[in-house]
């Protein structure tokens, strides 16, 4: 287990983190996510998660060509279909102009600083056919300030104002922005059921009393 270059040992934080939490209900409830976010993706035929971790959502949505990147192997993902790049999202190298749907989840709140943030949007924007879409989920700090610091390695502040901006700025068409998703944990109240998380993924009114993390779309503008 090699600490990463800022020296944080990901691969025993994650294992800390998650320690209590049931790994076949935390995968029931992302295969929910994982199919309500297809869906909110247009279907795309190829889709990039680069930020797979356990592979919960790569593994788990029905899109033809599944990539995954991650500081460190967590899973076999291969064996699911998955192709998985082992780096550092900077330095992963990505085909251009080649996904039609990216799907970004509790990852750019851990990088240095905002321009970072923007750095990472604008090479997955390279990466993306023109007319594809980005889906963005992240703990909202308007909604969980209390908390937010809770986790060793969250280092940026967002809120869905400022996400809004940075997909913008990065080049995208912002398509829509919940400022209410999620709720903020799989450690704190969530609906631990498929037939659960999918009425709440079909019910906006409960993500206006229990979401905490925003959920972004841009889309990469045609030629």
């Amino acid at each position: 287990m090699t600490p990463s270059p800022s020296g944080i040992n990901y691969e025993r934080l994650y294992a800390y983190r998650f320690r209590d939490v049931d790994q076949a209900s935390r995968q029931a409830v992302w295969t929910e996510i994982a199919r309500y976010m297809y869906e909110r993706l247009g279907a795309p035929h190829s889709v990039l998660d680069p930020a797979a971790g356990r592979g919960e959502f790569i593994s788990a949505v029905p899109a033809p060509d599944r990539w995954g990147i991650d500081l460190v192997k967590q899973a076999d993902l291969e064996s699911a279909g998955v192709k998985m790049i082992i780096a550092d999202i900077m330095d992963a190298a990505l085909p251009a102009d080649y996904f039609d749907g990216v799907f970004l989840s509790n990852f750019l709140e851990h990088l240095p600083d905002q321009n970072a943030v923007g750095t990472v949007l604008a090479k997955l924007r390279d990466a993306m056919r023109p007319g594809g879409r980005i889906a963005i989920i992240g703990p909202n700090f308007r909604y969980c300030a209390k908390d937010y610091f809770d986790c060793a390695d969250h280092m940026v502040i967002l809120t869905h104002v400022g996400l809004e901006e940075h997909v913008y700025a990065a080049g995208f068409e912002v398509e829509s922005v919940s400022p209410r998703f999620l709720p903020y944990s799989f450690r704190g109240y969530y609906p631990h059921s498929p037939a659960l998380t999918r009425t709440y993924l079909r019910t906006p009114a409960l993500w206006r009393v229990l979401g905490k993390q925003f959920l972004v779309i841009g889309r990469k503008p045609a030629r």
